[in-house]
């Protein structure tokens, strides 16, 4: 199933390609690096990087932004807020905020592959207040109470 998406160019990324999808299966399109000059993200720092691109989402629908799993496993380059939401209603640029969790400087250039993005839908929640919630083998039973193996 295809949705169409409105993108709007912005002058500093109208010579980059619009985001795609790599293979017939990959969920994720590869959003790139629309920065004028190389950015030099030092160990533990982190920096905003454009795409160039501004959107106009369909009713229903959000972009997710996550990071790229090569640049985590090779550079530890992550997204702090992952997955970042770009709202149906937002209209200003896609940018990413990137993190450098790794233990050298990392070098973001023009046209870099830097994020994936997620078309996903949305539902909305109605919350209906209760005295008391239904019971589950579980409980309130978390943060690793199920064990590590």
């Amino acid at each position: 199933m295809t949705v169409p998406v409105q993108v709007q160019r912005l002058p500093h990324g109208a010579d980059l390609p619009l985001p795609a999808y790599a293979t017939a299966g990959a969920a994720g399109m590869d959003l790139l690096a629309a920065v004028a000059a190389p950015v030099t993200i030092p160990p533990g720092g982190r920096a905003l990087i454009p795409t160039g691109l501004a959107i106009a989402l369909p009713a229903g629908f959000e972009l997710q932004i996550r990071p790229r799993s090569g640049l985590a496993l090779r550079h530890g380059i992550v997204l702090p807020n992952s997955p970042g939401t770009i709202d149906e209603d937002y209209r200003g640029e896609v940018q990413v905020i990137v993190l450098n969790a790794g233990a050298e400087a990392f070098v973001v250039e023009r046209g870099m592959r830097i994020a994936q993005a997620v078309l996903a839908p949305v539902q909305r929640a109605e919350w209906r207040p209760v005295a008391v919630l239904p019971e589950t083998e579980r409980g309130g039973s978390g943060f690793g109470s199920t064990g590590t193996r």
